[in-house]
Order: structure tokens, then C-alpha cells, then sequence
């Protein structure tokens, strides 16, 4: 009697019936893997990295990009510019007012005596610098060239009779790049200050990011800033003069920055466009960070 009990309630009572029994349980969980696969490729990813359209990159590479990054092919020669040009981007801001005794534009009895030392001697003072004036009038991004021609642009406005220096020829440039190299991104300044976003999206680097600000004005301030506002020409604030900088401050960040960046002419003398340099907008403004930090 309990062996019939047994036996009626056992499902599996042969070796066939064990192997069906096993083929169908594997069976089962084969589909039940292919149906997950096929709902999980089949549905909308909502979280992060989903969004991959070229609009939503474009979105997130912005705040980088406009930071002043510009693309140049690296085997194309440098454009250079007229005296006239580098005049009035550099040499104006000393010698359109007269500031620290730089003979102004026109002045032929400034110029008389220095058109006298000959064109050799006048841009060798240009390029390297004498007394009060600085290598380059502050901007090193300047070619030799470029100086020379800025320098008989303003003899030749005081009765000189100088010839501007042509370029040289392609094969007189500066060795070329390797045949092939990629064109470059190349930002205005080495190393330039991390974009807001991504200095509030990770708060750990922030410090690291406040010293190369810090870093970076510093060192336009003494390649460039430094030619009027070293020694207060063309009355330009002299750096760490609080009484001098206290009515400019002020004005707030805003203003500096737009003067400084865009150029700026005042009763007491000319600031050209960013000192004169080439430098990117954010240089630029941490270099009138430093300097307002040196007042305060």
C-alpha cells in the first residue's frame, strides 16, 4: 500500500522522463535570458551617457571652446603685421602720448636725434628693450620683423626716410614641421585657467586651478602689463599703488576687464587692446586679478 502511494505521487519515473525534464529546465531559462537581452537593447537608456547626439556634445564642449582656443594649421607660415598695425596694438600706448619720454608719433624734434643713431641702432632698441621701454614695447609674441616695420612706421612719420623690412622668403622661415603634422589646437596661453563649469564640478581642484590663475596673470603682468603699469606711464596705476587703483577697483571686475581686454583712452594716456599683447581673454583677466590683488 505505501509503495502505490509512492509511486503515485512521483512525476519522474524514468531516465527519459529525467532528461525531458532537464532539457525543458534549461529550455526555460535560455528564453528567459533572450527575452531580458531584447528588453534591455530595445529600451531608451535614460542615465548618463545616453545622451550622445551631436547637439548634447556640442552643449558640453562649449564652456572649453570659448575660452579663447583657436585652430591653426602648425606648417602655415605667420602673417605678419604692417608697422602701422603694431603701432597701434603695442607702441601707441607710450609714444601717442609722449609717456616716460618716448618720442611721440610725429614729433620730429623728439625723433631728429634717435633717426640720427640709424635704422640698425632704433630697432635694436626696439627689439631689446632700453631704460624705460620694454624688450618688444611688452608683447614677446612679436617677430623681429614686425618691430622693425613699427619702428620706421614711426620715423618715417617724423621725416625719415626708412624702408620697411619685406618678409623672407619661405625658405629663409623657421625650420617647418614634420611633413604630415596634424593641425594644432593651440590656446592663447599655456596654461590657461580651468573653465567655471568644470572647476564647480570638481571642488577638490579648485585650489590647484586658483594658483595657475594666479600663476598665469603674474606672468603676462611681467611680460606685458608690466611696461606702463611698472612705473605708472601713460597713467597707468602702478602695480600694488592702492590709492591709484582704489577708484578703478571700484568700478568693479566687470569694467577692468572689458578696459582691459577691448583697450581703453582716458585724460591721462592710452590703454591699447590687452596691453598690447596677444594673449586670450582669460589671461587678460587674471592679470588684472593679480594686479587688483596687489592693491588690496
Amino acid at each position: 500500500m505505501s509503495d502505490a502511494h509512492n509511486e503515485q505521487q512521483s512525476l519522474i519515473q524514468t531516465p527519459k522522463q529525467l532528461i525531458v525534464a532537464v532539457a525543458g529546465f534549461f529550455l526555460v531559462i535560455v528564453i528567459g535570458i533572450i527575452l531580458l537581452v531584447t528588453f534591455v537593447t530595445n529600451t531608451h537608456l535614460q542615465g548618463a551617457g545616453s545622451e550622445q547626439t551631436a547637439q548634447a556634445i556640442g552643449a558640453r564642449i562649449r564652456p572649453v571652446a570659448d575660452e579663447g582656443f583657436t585652430f591653426k594649421d602648425a606648417n602655415a607660415p605667420k602673417v605678419l603685421q604692417s608697422g602701422q598695425a603694431v603701432y597701434t596694438a603695442v607702441c601707441a600706448a607710450c609714444h601717442g602720448s609722449g609717456a616716460a619720454g618716448a618720442p611721440k608719433l610725429g614729433d620730429a624734434g623728439a625723433w631728429g636725434a634717435r633717426i640720427k643713431q640709424g635704422y640698425d641702432t632704433l630697432v635694436q632698441h626696439a627689439v631689446q628693450g632700453i631704460r624705460l621701454m620694454p624688450a618688444k614695447g611688452g608683447n614677446p609674441d612679436l617677430d623681429d620683423i614686425e618691430v622693425a616695420r613699427a619702428v620706421v612706421y614711426m620715423s618715417n612719420q617724423a621725416g625719415a626716410k626708412f624702408k620697411e623690412p619685406e618678409a623672407p622668403a619661405p625658405t629663409q622661415q623657421a625650420a617647418a614641421p614634420a611633413a604630415g603634422a596634424p593641425a594644432v589646437a593651440e590656446p592663447a596661453a599655456a596654461a590657461a585657467p580651468a573653465a567655471p563649469a568644470l572647476a564647480a564640478a570638481t571642488p577638490a581642484a579648485a585650489p590647484a586651478s586658483a594658483s595657475a590663475s594666479v600663476d598665469t596673470g603674474k606672468a603676462l603682468f611681467n611680460t606685458a602689463c608690466i611696461a606702463c603699469h611698472g612705473a605708472g606711464i601713460a597713467g597707468a596705476p602702478k602695480v600694488g599703488d592702492k590709492a591709484g587703483w582704489a577708484a578703478r577697483i571700484a568700478q568693479g571686475n566687470a569694467v577692468l576687464y572689458d578696459h582691459a581686454i577691448k583697450g581703453f583712452q582716458g585724460k591721462a594716456g592710452v590703454m591699447p587692446p590687452k596691453g598690447g599683447s596677444a594673449a586670450p581673454d582669460a589671461d587678460v583677466r587674471a592679470a588684472v586679478d593679480y594686479m587688483v590683488a596687489a592693491a588690496k
